[in-house]
């Protein structure tokens, strides 16, 4: 929980504001979507719909945290209708809740993706473990690099982090690509490399939101860019990559039920 730079213009407050306020709607509402989805997938995709309504459930919870730490941390007035001001009150930003909200919901990510994929139960299990573990281990690397303001202290654990970041990025790209072409039909072969991809595209956006503060950026700006580029990112991972979860879901509960696929 770094302390906050003074000197924020209304619109810099405000487009995290609005950052942090977008995060929490598309959350939420991606939350409903997909438990209310659960009946209209068969049995056998629920337990992954169930993770990825969990994931966004757990990402609203901290967004509504974050958004209420970054309103209190400030006072914004305007007086006598002219230009608003923004001041710090004191009360710390505690960011810490994204971190939080990582170590939760990242390998959950990554277990829904496995579990849509219905890959042989050992090769289930093994792969959940692996991504599972390297994800979480990617995540705490990173949070003692994001606290620090001595640049070569925050390379250095952006470097540890990137370890099992590449981990599992190369099983998303390359390990999985032969499981995604066994896939029952081509639109669920295409929903899945889709899945896999757009995972790759979301995470490297974190690793570059993370070095905004080690490239010369510092002040208001800084944390502005990191809030609303962290938001994005998350959006992306969550929320985008639960429609196609579900949309995956759908396409393979389909082909079984029209009897092209038996269940196992």
């Amino acid at each position: 929980m770094a302390p906050l730079p003074d000197g924020f213009s209304y619109a810099e407050w405000n487009a995290t504001y609005n950052g942090l306020s977008f995060g929490i709607a598309a959350m939420g509402s991606a939350t409903i979507f997909f438990w209310l989805q659960l009946p209209n997938v068969t049995k056998n995709y629920r337990t992954a719909l169930t993770i990825t309504g969990i994931v966004t459930l757990i990402a609203t919870y901290h967004y509504i945290r974050i958004f209420n730490s970054w309103s209190e941390a400030f006072t914004v007035s305007s007086k006598d209708g002219g230009d608003y001001t923004v001041q710090l009150t004191g009360s710390p930003f505690n960011d810490g809740y994204r971190y939080v909200d990582w170590l939760l919901t990242v390998p959950l990510l990554l277990i829904e993706l496995i579990l849509v994929m219905k890959l042989p139960q050992a090769e289930t299990v093994s792969l959940s473990w692996k991504l599972g573990l390297a994800s979480a281990l990617m995540v705490a690397l990173g949070y003692p690099g994001e606290i620090q303001e001595d640049l070569s202290v925050r390379w250095f654990w952006w470097c540890l982090s990137m370890m099992p970041f590449c981990y599992v990025v190369f099983t998303l790209t390359v390990g999985l690509a032969e499981a995604t072409s066994k896939q029952p039909s081509p639109a669920a072969a295409s929903l899945a490399s889709a899945a896999r991809y757009l995972t790759v595209l979301s995470w490297c956006t974190y690793p570059f939101v993370y070095m905004v503060k080690s490239v010369g950026l510092a002040g208001p700006a800084a944390t502005m860019y990191e809030q609303v580029g962290y938001s994005l990112a998350d959006v992306l991972a969550k929320a985008v990559f639960g429609v196609l979860i579900w949309a995956l879901a759908m396409e393979k509960s389909a082909v079984e039920e029209s009897g092209k696929l038996l269940p196992n």
